[in-house]
């Protein structure tokens, strides 16, 4: 019978200080990030539109860009982030601060425009749920940039 070292399942999954733990978050995550930024990548306009409406709503600055550019800017970074989760080379800490920063922007329109929050609360409403539960995006990627600095260490015996 073949005897597991449990240090080596933790930290195995390549170069580096690579979890096991952390794989299924990054592939959800990865995938569904890719998933929506090729679904960006083919938006007509109408759809273009409504994204670039939303997010100059919070994020005026994106007025300077017309939708259909600022929709495929923003299908291409989706893909981009969503392939730094899939892919192990990508340390674990640097997928994380990106997921941990595209989702603090994603939670960012929910406080900012209104309708998303009940009044007075961070309660969503009924349309601010889809926001709202971004959230556990921005856990996820907190979690991985805090889980590399407590494990700083550990790989170096």
């Amino acid at each position: 019978m073949a005897r597991i070292e449990l240090n080596r399942v933790t930290k195995g999954l390549g170069p580096g200080n690579r979890k096991l733990s952390h794989l299924p978050p990054r592939l959800i995550t990865g995938a569904y990030i890719v998933d929506t930024g090729v679904r960006k990548l083919g938006a007509d306009e109408e759809t273009a539109k409504r994204l670039h409406g939303m997010a100059t709503a919070a994020y005026p600055f994106l007025g300077k860009l017309d939708a259909e550019t600022f929709t495929r800017l923003l299908g291409a970074g989706e893909i981009t982030l969503g392939a730094s989760l899939l892919l192990p080379i990508v340390p674990t800490a640097l997928a994380g601060l990106g997921l941990a920063g595209f989702s603090a922007g994603l939670l960012g329109l929910y406080l900012r425009i209104p309708g998303m929050r009940q009044n007075g609360s961070l309660r969503p409403t009924a349309q601010g749920t889809p926001l709202a539960k971004d959230a556990w995006l921005l856990g996820i990627g907190l979690s991985f940039v805090v889980d590399a600095i407590l494990s700083r260490g550990d790989d170096v015996r």
